[in-house]
């Protein structure tokens, strides 16, 4: 890893990019780089498309897939021509991730919602039909239900009106941010129902982190790495398994899957917009002001997310749910003006 290149200040380290070959990344290509969430990783290569088609005289960005939680500490790692200008995830930045990109001078970081996907449980057509609560799921999946001693191996041995079939789940491993939602919507929701859950979050809030949110590790649950499509070869080979994806990963393969209701809501368009179905959630990208006018095209970039994520735009046809309006609009206000997060603002 080269030494990171910090800012002194912001206009400062426009000129030290520019001298740097007007923005230029790390291999030389003047492309915007982009690191985070596999869920917004499709949406951001057909921003990056429509970009690359409206403003030819700019490099195409350069986009990788590595996983929320992986992609913010890239993010966080320094400002200048060798760190990535934006960071795609599939939750919000935690405030200790925020004081990370402080400390290594990372001041200015601009937040923006570009629109709502959901944790989607899913089978092959044809597959295990279930009715899922989050309850169940935390019962199934949890390393120790409720600080017992995780036994159920069938699913029937959760409920007796599921299947009775072996508990077998393909989802994303620790760094994504899909795993932290399943984690905070989920599990943890699950494991809330019971009361002696919230005495123990009082008394011991790690002891709760670990009972409530860690998964089990004896092959009931298969970390499948952040390539969803991987997820979606085992669950099509296995119509006994279940997968979990975004919203937006299982809404592209309708062709050959089809969602598992939680608490009776499917995992559609509609139910996801109104926050109805229990694994709604938020997506975001990060972005460093002092590169917006230094990295060439970063501003454009932005504007063309802008001109993309609503209703009835390029994202919506491939499973990106608008974000309310009011949030929407606060949005569009950040991808031209490029307010900078503060503390206060995870509280």
């Amino acid at each position: 890893m080269h030494k990171t290149f910090k800012f002194a200040v912001a206009a400062l380290g426009a000129a030290s990019l520019a001298a740097c070959g007007s923005g230029s990344s790390s291999d030389g290509s003047g492309a915007i780089r982009v690191v985070g969430s596999s869920t917004v990783y499709p949406f951001s290569t057909v921003v990056s498309e429509t970009f690359t088609r409206n403003f030819p005289d700019f490099a195409a960005p350069l986009i990788e897939s590595n996983g929320t939680g992986s992609g913010i500490a890239l993010f966080c790692e320094g400002t200048g021509p060798e760190t990535p200008s934006i960071a795609n995830a599939s939750r919000r930045m935690k405030l200790s991730e925020f004081e990370t990109c402080q400390a290594n001078g990372v001041t200015n970081v601009t937040e923006i919602q570009v629109g709502l996907d959901g944790i989607a449980f899913a089978a092959a057509n044809g597959g295990i039909q279930m009715n899922l609560t989050p309850e169940i799921v935390y019962r199934a999946l949890a390393a120790s239900p409720y600080g017992e001693e995780q036994t159920a191996r069938n699913w029937s041995d959760v409920d007796p009106s599921l299947p009775n079939l072996p508990i077998l789940v393909y989802g994303p491993p620790s760094t994504s941010g899909t795993r932290d939602a399943l984690k905070e919507l989920v599990l943890e929701a699950g494991c809330k129902t019971n009361p002696e859950m919230e005495a123990l979050k009082e008394s011991d809030e790690d002891r709760y982190q670990q009972v409530c949110t860690e998964v089990r590790s004896d092959g009931a649950y298969v970390d499948q790495g952040e390539q969803d499509n991987l997820i979606v070869q085992k669950i099509e080979g296995n119509p006994n398994a279940v997968g979990v994806f975004g919203y937006s990963y299982m809404e592209e393969n309708l062709d050959r899957l089809h969602g598992l209701p939680m608490n009776g809501v499917e995992p559609t368009y509609e139910n996801i917009a109104s926050f109805l179905y229990p694994g709604a959630r938020p997506l975001f990208i990060y972005v460093k002001k002092d590169h917006v006018d230094a990295v060439a095209g970063l501003r454009e970039f932005i504007a063309t997310w802008a001109q993309s994520w609503g209703r009835e735009g390029p994202l919506a046809a491939i499973g990106l749910v608008a974000s309310p309006d009011d949030v929407m609009a606060r949005s569009a206000t950040a991808a031209n003006d490029f307010p900078a997060l503060t503390a206060a603002d995870f509280k």
